[in-house]
């Protein structure tokens, strides 16, 4: 029976009962992380074998000449350019291959955004409070790059097919201090939302009041599937071909990586963007390096052979970590029916988010870490870490065997329940 149809009488009984079961579990003594989305040591064994890909003996010239051992190929060997383009569905020729990590390809353009500008147009900088969209749930580390720069963050809500349109078109109708969107298009974390068509278009043809208005498409999770049939039928549209077909070639830049592909801290990221956006990047980073790992690049290319090596490799993450998700799946579904949460059935990414009631998931991650389950902490999928309904929590299940995975659960969904009564019962003796 749902708990909102007990009895204050039949709840506090439950209450009691839960109180005895959390703390047998903290008596256990458990030390388990949900906390990031960290692939786990099968996973990564997974692509050990890259480290042998290339050796001090072999020829580490790539098919365009490039000696990969020395300086040149600033945007990234012609080989690698072809892979990361086939993640990120775009020309090879509009594609920068750089170093481990695109989060840091999308630090340094908001910044050129704030030191240079876009299009023409002045400095972020020097604007008296630029503005960021960031729709919610979504991405910590997104939000802090924003924040950190100076952005005043614009909260849109997520819904399954993408943001909230009507509201994002509404601002940036409105509003030329809003300088961008952060955009996670595929499984996007933390809900696993794929955005439709219709989604896609609108971002790339809503009339902006900026001119240099950017989409910063983080295709982070694009091949990382968890049911092979169902990924298939997640093709999200192209952001390139539609801002094109839109009139606005310049307003997107496409970011992917490897990390969690191969090895996380030495795989290669790309950005993808329209020439006039990849000029400038060009003309800017070039004041930074001379140019980025190509061994790695190299080491990549060997290993994984293309797209269809890449498809391959990523079968085998799916094999390990779709279990996982499966067994979240049941034990939520099994377990909680009846609190009035929520949660997310993702067919990709590395994530579930739960919703649990309002003002719930703080107690919840503060009892879980208590009993040794450390979670993400709650508000972190919002901007400044407040949630303002205390409600939603991003679980993380891919880091954790299966067994360790099983009972982390069994503490998060008492933690839920015990939190969930407590809530029910103070708003019924305030009210």
């Amino acid at each position: 029976m749902p708990y909102a149809d007990l009895s204050s009488q039949e709840l506090e009984e439950r209450l009691a009962a839960l109180r005895d079961e959390y703390a047998t579990h903290r008596a256990k003594g458990l030390s388990l992380n949900m906390a990031r989305g960290k692939p786990s040591r099968e996973q990564l064994a997974l692509s050990l074998p890259m480290l042998d890909a290339i050796g001090a003996a072999d020829d580490l010239i790539a098919e365009d000449g490039t000696d990969c051992a020395n300086y040149g190929g600033f945007e990234g060997i012609p080989e690698a350019k072809r892979l990361m383009a086939s993640m990120l569905d775009h020309d090879p020729a509009d594609v920068l291959v750089f170093g481990n990590s695109s989060l840091n390809i999308m630090y340094d353009l908001v910044v050129a955004g704030m030191l240079y500008g876009y299009a023409g147009r002045p400095a972020w900088k020097t604007l008296p409070e630029p503005r960021w969209i960031c729709p919610v749930p979504g991405y910590d580390r997104h939000f802090r790059i924003v924040e950190r720069l100076g952005f005043a963050p614009v909260v849109v809500p997520m819904t399954e097919n993408g943001p909230d349109m009507d509201e994002v078109e509404r601002i940036v109708a409105e509003d030329d201090s809003v300088k961008g969107i952060w955009c996670v298009p595929k499984y996007s974390n933390p809900t696993g939302a794929v955005y439709a068509d219709d989604t896609v278009r609108r971002l790339a043809a809503m009339p902006c009041a900026a001119p240099d208005f950017r989409i910063f498409w983080d295709n982070a999770y694009c091949i990382h599937h968890l049911y092979e049939d169902e990924g298939r039928q997640a093709r999200v549209l192209d952001i390139a071909r539609a801002c094109e077909e839109a009139g606005h070639p310049d307003r997107y830049f496409k970011f992917a990586s490897t990390s969690k592909v191969t090895l996380p801290g030495a795989g290669i990221a790309a950005v993808a963007a329209s020439r006039r956006n990849l000029d400038d990047v060009i003309e800017r980073v070039g004041c930074e390096t001379v140019g980025y790992d190509k061994l790695n690049q190299l080491r990549h290319v060997r290993f994984l052979h293309g797209a269809h090596g890449l498809a391959a490799h990523m079968a085998k993450h799916a094999a390990i970590i779709r279990p996982k998700f499966d067994l979240v799946a049941h034990v939520l579904d099994r377990e909680l029916a009846d609190t009035g949460a929520a949660w997310t059935h993702p067919s990709g990414g590395y994530f579930v988010s739960f919703d649990g009631l309002p003002h719930t998931a703080k107690r919840t991650v503060a009892l879980a870490k208590e009993a040794g389950v450390t979670m993400t902490g709650a508000g972190a999928t919002w901007p400044g870490g407040i949630d303002p309904d205390d409600r939603n929590i991003r679980i993380a299940p891919t880091l954790p065997p299966l067994e360790e995975l099983e009972r982390a659960l069994e503490v998060f969904v008492c933690c839920v329940k015990i939190a969930s009564i407590e809530a029910i019962l103070s708003s019924r003796r305030e009210g």
